[in-house]
């Protein structure tokens, strides 16, 4: 079954449709320096308005990237705390338009 709103896929190729806030931290906890370095969340549609992205920070933690080109947004936070940022993706997917 195609995701309804979007898909989660890391760099291992993990894809999951529509996450959950459990399912994020799953896909973020996996995350390592060597071979999977990232998951991108972004709409299951054709040419994406807005994605969010986790990758592996080189000085430790995780860098995060919200981009919404329809709201002009374009974040960059440093985390270290998987649990915020799986709460954190989850809030902000919450308030994106599909």
């Amino acid at each position: 079954m195609a995701a309804r709103y979007y898909n989660a896929d890391s760099e291992n190729g993990d894809h999951v449709d529509d996450p959950s806030e459990d399912a994020l931290f799953m896909l973020v906890a996996d995350l390592n320096d060597t071979d999977n370095t990232f998951v991108v969340i972004q709409p299951d549609q054709d040419d994406p308005t807005w994605f969010a992205s986790v990758a592996v920070f080189e000085e430790g933690g995780y860098e995060i990237v919200h981009r919404d080109a329809t709201r002009r947004e374009h974040d960059v936070s440093v985390e270290t705390s998987i649990d915020r940022i799986a709460g954190d993706l989850i809030k902000w997917l919450a308030a994106r338009s599909f």
